[in-house]
C-alpha cells in the first residue's frame, strides 16, 4: 500500500533543505547513517536527534526534536514502527513541514495524527529510492 502522495515526495525531496534525521548515530554500518550522508550530497542540512547528541557527519546532534535550535523543515524517523508515532507528534508540535518514515517504519494512526494536522507525511519509504525513481 502506499502512505503518501507523489507531491508530498516532491515537496520533501525537492524544496525542503532542514532534516531532522531520528536515531542517527555515528555508525556508518546503519542505513540511517547512509541516508543522512546522501542527504548531505543532495545539499540538505542534516540534523542528528538521538538520546546521546553525538555530532555525526559534522553536524551536531541533539537529544529531541524540541531541541533543535532551528526550524526543521523534515523529520525523518528511523525508528521502530512501536516508537515512531510519538516523533511524527513532536514533529508537529515543532511545526515541521514535513514527516517521513523509512522503509518498514508503519505507524497508521501517526499517520491518520500527522496529515489531520495540516503535515504531509511520507510513510514506508527511502528517499534514495525515491531519488533514484527520478533518475
Amino acid at each position: 500500500m502506499t502512505w503518501h502522495q507523489r507531491t508530498d515526495v516532491e515537496f520533501m525531496l525537492d524544496d525542503c533543505e532542514t532534516w531532522a534525521v531520528v536515531g542517527l548515530s555515528g555508525n556508518p554500518d546503519r542505513t540511517a547513517y547512509r541516508i543522512a550522508r546522501l542527504l548531505q550530497q543532495r545539499g540538505k542540512q542534516v540534523i542528528p536527534i538521538h538520546p546521546d547528541a553525538p555530532t555525526v557527519l559534522g553536524q551536531q546532534g541533539y537529544p529531541t526534536l524540541a531541541d533543535v535550535p532551528v526550524p526543521i523543515d523534515v523529520v525523518d524517523v528511523f525508528r521502530r514502527s512501536e516508537s515512531a508515532g510519538e516523533f511524527a507528534d513532536q514533529a508537529v508540535a515543532v511545526g515541521a513541514k514535513g514527516v517521513w518514515f523509512q522503509l518498514g517504519v508503519i505507524d497508521e494512526a501517526a499517520f491518520e495524527r500527522t496529515v489531520a494536522a495540516g503535515v504531509p507525511m511520507v510513510m514506508d519509504a527511502c528517499p534514495a529510492i525515491e531519488w533514484s525513481r527520478r533518475g
